[in-house]
């Protein structure tokens, strides 16, 4: 059986667990990081000293969107185009996601575990910049319903993990209506059921 080793509340721990879900794996999710620590087991497969990291079988792999692509290429190849220029499309926004995460941080950090709203300066900067790459992420989706293109892959479910989050945030936003109907199609997901369900603390 998949191990997915991580705290349920981390984003790339929640990313490789709707991953799973979406390639039909069982899995067994256990408690790393945060609060838990980091056993020198763990850190011998993965010194980063971070979650999460899957042990399946005898392979161990660590950074989340490296966990997505080899979930799919092992498990389930249809979530991950064959063809290189469709592949490096979705590709693209997988690692671009990054980028969108470190704009988000503030926001997060500053509501959820500061009990803060939009009305604080540092939130509201974060929201902003979050708002300005969220209408880039509009316009892709304003061409093709998935960032994969027209069928959901691997590639939707970095930026629909934190898009949860950006629509859950108490903090002004922009309409951006090819989100908000790719989020829509997203919601229909069981995987995505899975982690909207986590608590964000």
């Amino acid at each position: 059986m998949l191990v997915i080793w991580g705290r349920i509340n981390s984003h790339n721990v929640k990313k490789v667990m709707w991953g799973a879900i979406e390639c039909g794996l069982a899995y067994e999710r256990r408690e790393m990081g945060g609060s838990f620590g980091y056993t020198p087991e763990y850190l011998a497969k993965n010194p980063n000293r971070l979650v999460p990291m899957i042990e399946d079988g005898e392979v161990a792999v660590w950074e989340s969107n490296a966990i997505l692509r080899y979930l799919a290429a092992a498990h389930a190849p249809a979530l991950w185009p064959a063809d290189p220029a469709a592949r490096a499309m979705g590709d693209q926004w997988m690692d671009w996601q990054f980028l969108y995460a470190d704009a988000q941080r503030d926001a997060f950090l500053g509501c959820v575990r500061g009990g803060k709203d939009g009305s604080d300066p540092v939130v509201a900067k974060s929201a902003e910049t979050c708002a300005a790459l969220m209408a880039m992420l509009d316009d892709r989706l304003a061409r093709t319903p998935f960032l994969t293109g027209t069928a959901f892959g691997i590639a939707d479910i970095p930026m629909g993990t934190y898009a949860h989050t950006w629509f859950s945030l108490p903090i002004e936003r922009p309409s951006l209506p090819h989100v908000e109907a790719w989020m829509d199609r997203l919601r229909q997901r069981p995987g995505f059921q899975t982690i909207a369900a986590v608590p964000f603390t």
